[in-house]
């Protein structure tokens, strides 16, 4: 939640012609994060659970591109977004780390690879 928070408070900065395109695409990926956990926490089996976890993840993937991106567009300060970055993958840790002790809870010990050393894929485009 403290990250959905920095994120309002960063875009709040943000150019007036931002304010129904990437600011608003970061708000709802950052509000998207924990509003997953929550909404998966109250399903009965830890299968629903995981699947929430699963969108959470892939919320905040979107929202640290879309810092990415407002950083090069020099929306935020480079410490800024570093700072974010962070924070989000320190969350991304922890939602991999949940997903696979759940996964390996329920017997199908499948496993989710962490992007902590940033292997994300890049492109010149």
């Amino acid at each position: 939640m403290k990250l959905a928070n920095q994120t309002y408070r960063v875009t709040a900065n943000f150019p007036k012609h931002e304010l129904y395109g990437l600011s608003q695409q970061m708000r709802r990926a950052a509000v998207s994060v924990p509003s997953n956990i929550a909404e998966g926490k109250g399903h009965r089996s830890d299968k629903g659970f995981v699947n929430f976890l699963f969108h959470a993840r892939g919320s905040l993937l979107e929202l640290e591109t879309q810092v990415e991106i407002a950083r090069d567009l020099k929306y935020l300060p480079e410490e800024e977004s570093e700072h974010m970055l962070g924070r989000a993958k320190t969350v991304g840790r922890g939602l991999t780390g949940l997903i696979n002790a759940l996964s390996t809870q329920d017997g199908s010990r499948s496993t989710v690879e962490c992007f902590a050393d940033d292997r994300r894929p890049t492109t010149s485009d």
